[in-house]
């Protein structure tokens, strides 16, 4: 039974139809958790609100595609409408593409500048005042490959080490006026992100064994568990940190 740390606090969080967003959202609501879901798959999105409210747990599902900035501002607008205040910003939403840096085509390399990291951006920018108001937190999602060079996966790379950068300047910001910024850099994980891993032609299998953990894939749910942690108020001195969940991953 997990102990409920979110009575009455209200999250707003991305990527909520599936994987780690999925998970994150459930395990917040089981936690006593309002959840503002929001996912550019509706569908999948439906299913994550079906499960949350079928156990008894408070939840609202808004389709939403972060690299749109007005329909970012829009969503945290409908979220406080709704729930009436925001505690809790869980940006989690994220694509990867794979190919050789030469390969990587302008288009690929604009969704995922957009979604990895304006996305996170405009949702911080619009939530801020909201946080500041309930002295809350910002939860955001990087990777392992953010935290040390990966081949292959280029604009991903450079898109969750920035969005550690982006967390580390907002904790410093706020941080004396009680809002908190913190992420989490998952290495491999069993979700559908995951399963679309497309090595690109001639691919260097040394440097793919590099990405590779020391154990099995996480389950999405250990990721949940450990924003469910920095997102509590037992994290309270957890501020700017950047937690490496990848099995050893970036140690060596």
């Amino acid at each position: 039974m997990s102990p409920r740390r979110f009575p009455d606090r209200v999250v707003f969080l991305t990527g909520a139809a599936s994987g780690i967003g999925r998970a994150t959202a459930i395990r917040l609501a089981s936690e006593g958790a309002r959840i503002f879901a929001c996912d550019v798959d509706k569908s999948g999105l439906d299913e994550t609100i079906a499960v949350i409210t079928e156990a008894g747990g408070a939840a609202a599902g808004y389709p939403l595609d972060v690299s749109d900035p007005a329909a970012c501002r829009d969503a945290v607008a409908a979220a406080v409408a709704r729930f009436n205040k925001l505690d809790v910003l869980c940006n989690i939403a994220g694509v990867m593409c794979w190919g050789h840096a030469t390969e990587i085509s302008e288009a690929e390399w604009s969704r995922v500048v957009a979604v990895n990291l304006s996305g996170v951006f405009h949702l911080c920018q619009a939530a801020i005042p909201h946080l500041l108001e309930t002295r809350g937190v910002i939860v955001n999602m990087a990777s392992a490959a953010g935290l040390k060079g990966q081949a292959y996966t280029l604009p991903y790379s450079v898109t969750k080490a920035a969005v550690v950068s982006l967390t580390q300047c907002l904790a410093l910001e706020y941080g004396k006026r009680g809002l908190r910024a913190v992420a989490v850099a998952p290495g491999g994980v069993k979700t559908a992100l995951t399963a679309q891993t497309k090595f690109p032609e001639g691919a260097d299998m040394t440097l793919i064994h590099k990405m590779m953990p020391l154990v099995p894939l996480a389950e999405p749910e250990e990721i949940a568990a450990a924003v469910a942690y920095l997102a509590s108020d037992e994290a309270r001195y957890v501020n700017g940190a950047v937690l490496a969940i990848d099995g050893a991953q970036t140690a060596g």
